[in-house]
């Protein structure tokens, strides 16, 4: 299932957006929930990074860590201001997220995510839901968007000024 507020070029310059997706909690799961997170970005015409890892990160940790054998996590992703929101909801509530301390061993398959997501994000944590769930959430800063620039004024003796032109300016007769 996948919600999404009204397209980019019906909303006004600084607004709300918002995208959201149930998938499964497997790796395609989190591979999928990249790959739609580039996409709509791409459609909000927004950088990709550093967004692009953190859902990698948080969508794998979903479904490493959160997984319950058929229940969905879900992403969602907000553009509220210039601020974009990433939310990844699984639902091992019971289980709050940890970064650890001290680095992983290097020869170490796992144990780096949470580290990433605190190196990238310029805030993040998480929140329990309705039992059984929680949201890991991680929060990046947008570039201001740049203002679009004045349009020029016509000249005043331009024939589409209305100053000169073919129309009439005087009775017909």
């Amino acid at each position: 299932m996948i919600e999404q507020t009204a397209s980019p070029e019906l909303q006004p310059a600084h607004h709300f957006r918002n995208f959201c997706v149930r998938l499964s909690p497997t790796p395609r799961g989190a591979r999928l929930a990249r790959l739609l997170a580039v996409e709509q970005l791409r459609s909000w015409e927004l950088p990709l990074d550093p967004a692009r890892q953190l859902v990698a990160e948080l969508a794998t940790n979903a479904a490493t860590h959160g997984r319950i054998p058929g229940r969905d996590f879900r992403l969602s992703l907000y553009v509220i201001a210039n601020t974009l929101r990433i939310e990844v909801t699984d639902t091992m509530g019971d289980r709050p997220p940890r970064p650890r301390r001290t680095p992983p061993e290097t020869d170490s398959e796992s144990g780096r995510g949470l580290l990433i997501v605190e190196a990238l994000a310029d805030r993040w944590g998480w929140a329990p839901e309705m039992r059984p769930r929680k949201t890991v959430w991680a929060e990046v800063a947008l570039p201001r968007p740049r203002p679009l620039p004045r349009p020029l004024a016509p000249e005043p003796d331009a024939s589409c000024s209305g100053a000169r032109g073919a129309l009439s300016q005087g009775p017909r007769g």
